[in-house]
């Protein structure tokens, strides 16, 4: 009930803000009303389309191939509509409804008819969106809220905010495109219905929902500036860039995902350009909310750039937005999918329609960088607009060249100095090494965890989210508890979790103030790449320092992987590290025994979801586990000790409703423990043929992984191979700078060296 009351506050108190706003700004918005209909003929479109770029389109229809084909695929979508007619239902349903759905489909219909009017020039585009538009305008300003009362924000045509944010930054373009169709009083009638209610709607009658920094506000900010720049009407321009001013914001106020509305502040498109990116063009939500803001960033920002370049928006924060483009497109792995960081759902690539509208953007008013033209080829669509149309005559030309991923380090936070994401790439080996800030309310409690993958295949995962998008049997396509319960708790990643509970003892107010500190980066050796980072902050007076190296051998037939997890505490604890991989068992060392009654692990901090199907204890200085899947073999060789156990989990325990996947998992426990230390490969190798039922190089390559050193200053790692070669990886836990010369005795043995780590093949006696 207070909830309740608290938002009917709020609308009262936004009532009244609009009141003023229009008092206050009387003057400039009569001004607007009065010229609004009245803009130069020649000024439309401007939104995306121009009417220059319409022209040099239609100068060169029939001989761009990847343009007239996404042309003719977009016109045989549109005219199947046309001639179902048009519906526009009263909402009712979340997502995944069928009045959801529609009204969805309707948007970008009318987007894409409007493309359509104006290169083909054919009035009945024209006259289906003015139809359907009159329709919506009839009964938009009747509409209550929407009767789904999940929200935090209740749209009119949409559940949330959020998908009336979406309708309008589309259907801006549509009314862009026939602007000169419609008459001065259609036009008026439309702004004065529909649009400028619409407006106000999701901004000035919903703050919680607008005037904050997250990914749903970026869309109603987006949607604001479009159709004000649609209409000329720079009350809403100047609402849109700089968010509600003056408005007293209730810090209290949560969204759907537990984060907080706008704590500094800060509000609109210039906001959210500044806090939410790193100077590298990192988005602190994680790649998969990434893809879905930079829809309306760069929508928007082309709509400013066309209309108002004044703003110079693609120069903004050093030009963070174009920057952006090429963080995210590294954010995905050999087969174009983004790695499952924080919220994210799996299978997301840069396929989607929002990835096609960034590369075609960034190619046209970036340094058209040939790397883009051969993303767009895979992708075999383009925008139906000016930068579609750069894009098309680019790949015409025989311009492209493929877009190389390498090693990269991006940081996070505003000004890059709240930790980051390590990307390590050799031959195919991915190691992905997130030691961000929190991620704001997508963020997950899994500081310093990793995922590795083999040409675009998991082989330790992340689990991603749970959630099962627009799928209304699955809780109306929204968030599941189970998300909160598993995805987000520590124990779903391949990371260190203490005495059960989750990093900041999954407390988001706790978690947001603090990040992880990168200690090095280094891939300037690309047989030997190495990401560290520290935290000290998720488990109180305990620092974590990991580092993890990516080394190719020739010793070896692919890239390995060494993982060097340092621990200093304060106090005895339990450790549990576990990794997620996937497949089926072939091997161990240790001797262990599986349960025929499943029991739960833990009682909470996403322990009450994993099974345990079976236990053993360590029998050796190493303990090796082998998988095998995708027909590619795996070892895992960890240092291990007599009182380690070794775990065989399941997911899906305390799951009624079968909302998480099944997945496998094998997890190392170490008790009764101060400081330790975690040591690993993890091995990719051989291959299996089921044609010729062949097992090829399908054991591990690596006999003994040994501690040789471990100090405040160094830890040393001996590698043994089957052939009785000895490498030796030292890494300097203190003065890891590039400048910085060490020298290292170990077994009276003299080791020298610049920069932060050491690696060479040695001779076994010397250790």
């Amino acid at each position: 009930m207070k909830t309740v009351n608290k938002y009917k506050i709020q609308a009262l108190t936004a009532l009244i803000l609009l009141i003023f706003i229009s008092c206050a700004e009387d003057k400039v918005s009569s001004s607007t009303l009065s010229s609004a209909s009245e803009i130069a003929n020649n000024q439309h479109p401007s939104l995306i389309l121009t009417k220059a770029g319409v022209q040099e389109i239609r100068a060169n229809l029939g001989s761009i191939p990847i343009f007239d084909e996404t042309l003719a695929n977009v016109k045989a979508e549109i005219d199947a509509e046309i001639e179902l007619g048009i519906e526009v239902p009263i909402p009712k349903d979340y997502s995944g409804g069928y009045t959801h759905t529609r009204h969805k489909k309707n948007w970008f219909a009318l987007q894409k008819a409007g493309v359509l009017y104006q290169i083909l020039d054919d009035e009945k585009y024209a006259l289906y969106i003015k139809d359907m538009l009159f329709q919506y305008e009839k009964i938009y300003k009747t509409l209550p809220a929407h009767p789904k009362t999940r929200s935090y924000a209740r749209g009119k045509l949409f559940w949330q905010c959020l998908n009336d944010s979406n309708w309008l930054v589309y259907v801006s373009q549509a009314y862009d495109c026939i602007y000169n169709y419609l008459s001065a009083e259609e036009r008026e009638q439309l702004e004065t219905n529909l649009f400028r209610p619409f407006a106000d709607y999701i901004s000035v009658e919903n703050p919680q929902f607008y005037n904050r920094v997250h990914n749903h506000s970026t869309w109603g900010n987006a949607a604001v500036g479009m159709i004000g720049l649609v209409m000329n009407d720079t009350v809403l321009i100047d609402r849109a860039l700089y968010g509600i001013k003056g408005l007293n914001q209730d810090k209290t106020a949560k969204d759907d995902d537990g984060g907080f509305i706008n704590k500094d502040g800060k509000a609109g498109f210039l906001a959210n350009i500044e806090e939410p990116f790193s100077p590298d063009g990192y988005y602190n939500e994680g790649p998969y909310y990434q893809r879905y803001a930079m829809y309306p960033f760069l929508i928007f920002a082309e709509g400013l750039n066309n209309v108002k370049p004044e703003y110079k928006i693609f120069d903004y924060k050093d030009g963070v937005l174009l920057k952006s483009i090429n963080a995210l497109l590294n954010l995905s792995d050999a087969d174009g999918d983004f790695f499952p960081l924080n919220d994210g759902q799996k299978g997301m690539s840069y396929y989607t329609s929002a990835l096609v509208t960034a590369v075609d953007i960034s190619y046209k008013y970036g340094d058209q960088d040939p790397g883009l033209l051969s993303i767009a080829k895979e992708q075999n669509s383009v925008l139906l607009d000016d930068s579609g149309l750069a894009v098309s005559l680019g790949i015409k030309n025989n311009e492209a060249k493929p877009f190389n991923k390498k090693s990269i380090n991006l940081s996070d936070g505003p000004d890059g100095t709240e930790g980051g994401v390590g990307i390590l790439r050799n031959e195919g080996i991915e190691l992905v090494f997130k030691y961000a800030s929190q991620g704001s309310s997508h963020g997950h409690y899994d500081k310093l965890s990793y995922s590795l993958y083999e040409k675009g295949d998991e082989v330790l995962q992340d689990y991603g989210l749970s959630r099962f998008v627009n799928i209304e049997q699955k809780g109306g396509g929204n968030y599941l508890k189970e998300n909160k319960t598993w995805a987000k708790q520590t124990i779903a990643h391949n990371t260190l979790t203490i005495n059960e509970t989750s990093h900041f003892n999954a407390e988001y107010e706790i978690g947001s103030k603090h990040h992880s500190v990168l200690h090095y980066f280094s891939s300037e050796n690309e047989s030997v790449q190495v990401v560290s980072a520290k935290e000290d902050n998720a488990y109180q007076e305990t620092e974590m320092l990991r580092t993890m190296a990516l080394i190719k051998d020739e010793d070896f037939e692919k890239p390995y992987l060494l993982d060097i997890m340092k621990v200093t505490a304060n106090k005895e604890n339990k450790y549990d590290f576990p990794y997620y991989y996937f497949g089926q068992v072939l091997s161990t060392n240790f001797e262990y025994q599986t349960a025929n009654t499943l029991k739960q692990l833990g009682a909470k901090n996403g322990y009450q979801h994993l099974f345990l199907e079976g236990s053993g204890k360590a029998a050796n200085e190493n303990s090796k586990f082998s998988w095998l899947n995708n027909r590619q073999f795996y070892t895992l060789t960890s240092v291990t000790n007599k009182n380690d156990e070794l775990l065989f989990t399941r997911l899906g325990a305390n799951d009624p409703d079968f909302n998480l996947r099944r997945d496998p998992g094998f997890m190392l426990r170490r008790k009764n423990t101060k400081n330790t230390l975690f040591v690993s490969t993890v091995e990719a190798h051989g291959s299996y043929s089921p044609v010729t039922e062949s097992a090829v190089n399908s054991n591990s390559n690596i006999t003994q992984v040994k501690v040789v050193l471990d100090t405040k200053d160094y830890t040393a790692i001996a590698i043994t191979t089957v052939a009785g070669n000895t490498k030796l990886f030292i890494t300097s836990n203190t003065d890891a700078s590039k400048e910085a010369i060490h020298s290292l005795k170990i077994n009276n043995n003299e080791y020298q060296w610049t920069g932060p780590y050491y690696f060479k093949q040695i001779k076994t006696n010397k250790l």
